[in-house]
């Protein structure tokens, strides 16, 4: 694979990348929207093009992959470890029904790379000058998100499902089962004949976020505006920053001012968020070298366009006896979307929730050839099968003792606030 450096001169240079980017069956494009942390890599990359493909919707997942990795060592590789995965690490099964066909795991080593940064562009390709020119010699389509007037989205739970569930996972809480459970709910719509191209970049400008997804493979799509990261490595350090707690924005600076306030002093917020610290360092501690486990910063709030976070960042040092693999599965599925303790919650959630999570709750991102990683959780996103043209995206919150129902069904709506305004339905 040749390398080339060139400098951007057009704005909009990426729009055109990502265009000429769907003749391919297999496109990758991660996008940091300009937050960035100590551990943060990459602005914006492009990955097109499967030279090798690993998928899989059966038992061995994780050895497989392995198996996978070693066969092609220090390359870029792209994919995505779904929610129902789970049911290969724990004793779990999952009853709902497949609607939307995705593999329980995929990834691909791309034949060509691009890598964005503020004003060039790296082409890693077997011809990187045609592919620049090809580029740009791309025509920008109209930016037409449906071909309908407007899409109808159901709801897998009525209001009044949702607080009988809601109630059932109070019930166990009291009982000392769990003390913390995240339940969702599925929005969906059928005959739904987007531009899923369109609809992406809809969002990311809607709710633009650091860990940004658009991945498709042949008719199937993940678009995603996710803030969260699941689990990264820089080095020997690994690093995974769980989200609890949730506020909307305020209508002034003085208003967000406020809220931000009330949502660093509130307290089942602040429960919420620590219980899954705990639940993330407990987890992290089987892939650690003994005693590296820190909480280095808790409870931070993080802004959004659509709302405020309170984020805490959990790193330790990687035990080198664990292979990279074997240390994302040691604390998958992520922890802010289960509850604790993890394997009562996800049985909980097998039981109460009404339709299968598959892809959502999961994690895509990328293995870097220098060893590094960074995988988000894919949560405040799309997935779109275009061939039977079923749309899904789910929403969810934690229940603990001192939860609300009607404050918790509420979080859910402002959760999906950004897709609902984004698919034109507000």
């Amino acid at each position: 694979m040749a390398t080339a450096i060139f400098e951007i001169h057009i704005a909009d240079f990426e729009h055109k990348a990502l265009a000429w980017a769907q003749q391919f069956e297999q496109v990758c494009y991660l996008q940091s929207n300009g937050y960035n942390d100590e551990y943060s890599a990459i602005e914006a990359i492009l990955a097109v093009d499967a030279e090798a493909i690993f998928e899989i919707t059966d038992k061995g997942a994780f050895a497989h992959l392995e198996n996978f990795r070693t066969k092609h060592p220090d390359t870029w590789m792209f994919g995505f470890f779904g929610y129902d995965l789970k049911n290969e690490i724990e004793n779990l099964v999952t009853s709902f029904p497949d609607r939307l066909g995705f593999p329980d795991c995929y990834f691909f080593i791309p034949k060509t790379l691009l890598k964005f940064s503020k004003s060039r562009v790296e082409i890693y390709a077997e011809n990187p000058q045609a592919i620049w020119q090809a580029i740009l010699d791309t025509v920008l389509p109209t930016k037409e998100i449906t071909e309908e007037p407007q899409l109808k989205i159901h709801s897998r739970f009525s209001k009044e499902e949702y607080f009988a569930a809601f109630g059932h996972m109070r019930s166990h809480i009291h009982r000392g089962d769990i003390y913390e459970v995240n339940l969702c709910q599925e929005f969906y719509a059928e005959q739904a004949n987007i531009n899923p191209l369109a609809v992406y970049q809809k969002l990311n400008e809607v709710s633009p976020t650091p860990f940004s997804t658009y991945f498709k493979i042949n008719d199937k799509y993940i678009l995603s505006a996710s803030p969260e990261r699941f689990l990264a490595k820089r080095h020997s350090t690994m690093i995974s920053q769980p989200i609890k707690g949730t506020a909307p924005r305020g209508r002034d600076p003085h208003e967000d001012a406020e809220i931000i306030q009330q949502l660093r002093n509130n307290p089942k917020e602040i429960a919420e968020n620590v219980m899954i610290v705990d639940l993330v360092r407990n987890d992290m501690t089987r892939s650690a070298e003994p005693g590296t486990v820190a909480a280095e910063r808790k409870l931070e709030v993080h802004s959004f366009k659509q709302v405020h976070q309170l984020i805490s960042t959990i790193t330790c040092r990687k035990d080198n006896r664990i292979s990279d693999i074997e240390a994302i599965k040691n604390i998958f599925p992520p922890g802010s979307m289960t509850g604790a303790p993890k394997i009562s919650a996800m049985k909980l959630c097998d039981q109460y929730e009404n339709s299968r999570r598959g892809v959502y709750s999961g994690t895509v991102g990328y293995f870097a050839p220098d060893g590094d990683f960074d995988f988000n959780v894919i949560i405040r996103t799309i997935l779109y099968n275009q061939h039977t043209q079923y749309l899904s995206f789910h929403t969810g919150g934690a229940i603990t003792i001192d939860a609300d129902a009607e404050k918790e069904y509420n979080e859910c709506l402002l959760k999906a606030s950004a897709i609902i305004k984004t698919l034109g339905l507000s």
